[in-house]
């Protein structure tokens, strides 16, 4: 069985990946990407998931997060990286990635033989142990609910917008 761990940048994919590895899952990961300021913990990767279209007979971890917070997490990442730059329309990003989001789920929920979850990444902050059984019973596998728990630091929800958690 192969699980992905997807959603738009700066969506807790990689919280996600921290909780089902400490939970017992093996990940796949090409260590290209190291931890850096935006993301302390580092990355859990693997650049060959860019074929996905091309051999989709697996099973996603999708992680959902606010637009604006996925915006403003981006601009903060580009900004500490120097590549940010000055006079992009937020609109125009947003509605790209409200097209993106629509496109991908319209390809999951069009292939009968890929099961997928969505995750909310406030609820993963919020309530990690429920999410920790949630993924746990939808991968069907023994996952430490308890080692997946204690992968939450509040203290890395760093951009958030006027919506409470």
């Amino acid at each position: 069985m192969i699980t992905i761990v997807s959603g738009l940048p700066r969506s807790g994919t990689s919280l996600m990946m921290q909780m089902l590895v400490a939970g017992g899952m093996t990940p796949l990961a090409d260590g290209e990407r190291t931890a850096d300021a935006d993301n302390p913990r580092g990355y859990l990767e693997w650049q060959r998931i860019k074929t996905l279209p091309e051999d989709p007979g697996c099973i996603v971890v999708f992680m959902q997060r606010p637009l604006p917070e996925v915006l403003a997490s981006q601009d903060q990442m580009l900004r500490r990286r120097g590549t940010y730059k000055d006079g992009a329309d937020p609109s125009v990003i947003t509605a790209a990635f409200e097209k993106h989001l629509r496109e991908v789920y319209a390809w999951l929920d069009g292939k009968p033989y890929v099961k997928w979850v969505r995750v909310n990444y406030h609820d993963a902050l919020k309530k990690p142990e429920e999410i920790s059984r949630k993924l746990a019973e939808f991968l069907g596998i023994a996952l430490s609910i308890e080692s997946m728990t204690q992968q939450v630091d509040a203290s890395l929800y760093r951009n958030r917008t006027n919506q409470t958690m």
